[in-house]
């Protein structure tokens, strides 16, 4: 089994734009999507996303908090397989501009055009709760 750390995915997540959010929807299906966190991902298991009140996401969020996360690594070292990481977790909505301009990043710009101070902008803290990872030639998990 293996003996990577919360910090070790921690520092593989950062070199991760883009994850795949799962969250539960009103008629109990599975949905997913891409979500960028920006590489702010802490060594203590919380990953941050920015998103809009009136979306999909923070409506199924809103309602059921437990989500998941996976990503996956461009590509392996000296031709290894990708790293592979599933999480499992609990999302917390924040409103909090003070927060928002602690993760603020400009490439944001892109979506929030008056930065922090978008009306109708919100943030999604997961807390992971269990890791699952794979990298070829190990794989384990990490209860937070």
């Amino acid at each position: 089994m293996g003996d990577k750390t919360l910090k070790d995915i921690a520092e593989t997540m950062r070199d991760i734009d883009f994850v795949m959010l799962q969250t539960k929807t009103d008629g109990g299906q599975i949905a997913a999507r891409p979500m960028s966190n920006n590489r702010d991902v802490e060594y203590d298991g919380d990953s941050w996303f920015f998103l809009f009140e009136e979306s999909r996401t923070f409506q199924d969020v809103e309602r059921d908090p437990k989500v998941g996360l996976s990503a996956q690594t461009g590509k392996g070292l000296l031709g290894k397989p990708p790293t592979f990481i599933a999480i499992e977790g609990q999302a917390q909505i924040i409103r909090d501009k003070a927060a928002f301009k602690e993760h603020w990043t400009d490439d944001m710009d892109r979506w929030a055009k008056d930065g922090p101070d978008t009306p109708g902008l919100a943030m999604i803290k997961v807390h992971a709760e269990l890791v699952h990872y794979w990298d070829g030639d190990d794989e384990g998990e990490i209860r937070v």
